[in-house]
């Protein structure tokens, strides 16, 4: 099975995704969607109530909570990295 190289959610969620297109990020660096170049191919999994895109969106919102990612409510839900960093996610890589 093709996998996609180099997918990261630092560069691939530098910008504001909302929450389905960072969902499909956070599940392309999981190995979850290797095969894929667009987020149509698994619409179902983002559209619809599931376990697979229930975890990663609670997944999400809990690297928002610890810092990792930004969170926005408007326009609407959105994610993009926190380029700053939680302060202790810094302190590690000294």
């Amino acid at each position: 099975m093709p996998r996609l190289v180099g997918v990261t959610l630092e560069r691939d969620l530098a910008e504001w995704h909302d929450c389905d297109g960072a969902a499909f990020v956070l599940g392309q660096t999981l190995g979850l969607f290797p095969d894929a170049t667009r987020m149509s191919q698994y619409k179902g999994i983002f559209w619809s109530v599931n376990p697979v895109g229930d975890a990663l969106h609670n997944t999400l919102v809990a690297l928002a909570e610890a810092g990792v990612l930004e969170q926005r409510e408007e326009p609407d839900l959105q994610f993009r990295w926190n380029a700053a960093g939680p302060p202790y996610l810094r302190d590690w890589r000294s």
